[in-house]
């Protein structure tokens, strides 16, 4: 006994060194990948000065003319328009130069060194007034935020792999665990068993081993209140389900995992958001991928994402008429936009769309506690995703 013991011990400790290297070896690959496209990116800029040229960076169009919704993968993508930013151009200089201190940063400091930084790290590194001049590099982080997308279309890659993060936003609880690597550190961690509070979600989820679990289906809710009403029901536990939060728009971390929860293990996802046009734009970013992000629709979207709720017709059918907030202006022009967006030209969408702009009311998911503060996880979600009553 004592032998057999002692090779599952074995097994067991060689199998976790298997998974570290393979996470290590993916990790450098994923590095030397993007070093090597940055100096692809570096060697053409001093090409073109050997050759008196004026250096340019070729920046692919981000805005709505430049945006598309691809109906058969069901997701917004970026056109093929690109602009060219010359240095030596009064309009073009400053974001040439903004750009050239993140691709810098980004390779001595970041990926030569393996680490990683949040996007107020860089902002501080590269602010400094430009020596003989009252000039800053960079007046607000918005403009090295800018800069960072910028270079990360660029180079046809994305933030993550420049080492970048963004502060965590978002968390999750249920008979869910998952590895999680640092550097040459790994946690394993229990979801299930983490309080109140629940994981608060990473700004880079590639790094999250998916170990084991227990769960049918993901429910992802816009609101840290929602989560925190299931959470202490412990309505993840009671429905085996992985319960989220987005806490409002959802971050690029929130979505690239439910991209990966959908697409890796095959589970079902289900959002749930306020009953009015700012909710149902969360989630068409969690499904489609974003006009301001249509450049990684590929990672960050969940095309198989359906929507739980609240609907106008919820309205009805739960008695919350003496619960609904009047809709303001800017909500019903919200709603007229997004009635012309072709991922929401679908029937059910366009049906509920026009029921909001005829009742002009909007409804909070809170609103479901007239009922009782427990009525959202033991009568209405338990109802709704019994009888798949959801908008695709």
């Amino acid at each position: 006994m004592g032998k057999e013991m002692v090779m599952a011990k074995d097994g067991k400790e060689k199998g976790a060194e298997s998974r570290k290297e393979n996470v290590q070896q993916k990790r450098l690959k994923n590095r030397e990948e993007t070093l090597s496209k940055i100096k692809g990116f570096a060697h053409d800029l001093v090409q073109e000065i050997e050759k008196a040229e004026n250096p340019h960076i070729d920046i692919p169009v981000r805005g709505s003319s430049n945006v598309a919704f691809d109906e058969k993968n069901k997701k917004i993508v970026l056109g093929s328009k690109v602009a060219k930013r010359y240095l030596f151009n009064v309009a073009h200089a400053r974001r040439f130069m903004q750009t050239m201190l993140v691709a810098s940063y980004v390779k001595k400091d970041l990926l030569e060194n393996n680490l990683t930084a949040t996007l107020r790290d860089l902002y501080y590194s590269k602010k400094h007034t430009i020596s003989g001049t009252k000039e800053d590099t960079i007046d607000e982080q918005k403009e090295s935020d800018l800069a960072i997308v910028d270079f990360e279309v660029a180079l046809d890659t994305f933030r993550e792999r420049l080492h970048l993060r963004a502060e965590p936003k978002g968390r999750m609880a249920g008979m869910f665990t998952i590895r999680d690597y640092v550097q040459d550190r790994e946690s394993l961690i229990d979801l299930s068993k983490l309080g109140s509070g629940g994981l608060a979600i990473p700004s880079i989820v590639e790094q999250i081993e998916f170990v084991d679990y227990d769960i049918d289906y993901v429910l992802v809710a816009e609101k840290n209140a929602i989560f925190d009403r299931l959470n202490e029901d412990e309505y993840w536990k009671r429905n085996k389900c992985l319960l989220m939060t987005t806490a409002g728009q959802a971050a690029r971390g929130a979505r690239r995992l439910l991209q990966r929860l959908s697409g890796e293990l095959k589970l079902p996802c289900y959002a749930l958001t306020d009953a009015d046009p700012y909710g149902w734009y969360i989630f068409s970013t969690m499904k489609y991928g974003s006009m301001a992000l249509a450049h990684e629709s590929d990672r960050l979207g969940c095309k198989e994402l359906k929507f739980l709720g609240m609907s106008i017709s919820d309205i009805e059918h739960y008695d919350l008429r003496n619960v609904t907030i009047k809709a303001k202006d800017v909500d019903i022009k919200r709603a007229q936009e997004m009635k012309a967006y072709d991922w929401f030209k679908s029937k059910p969408w366009q049906k509920e769309i026009d029921k909001f702009l005829d009742k002009k009311v909007k409804a909070e998911i809170q609103s479901l506690s007239s009922k009782n503060l427990q009525y959202i996880s033991h009568t209405y979600l338990p109802e709704k995703i019994k009888s798949q009553d959801f908008l695709p």
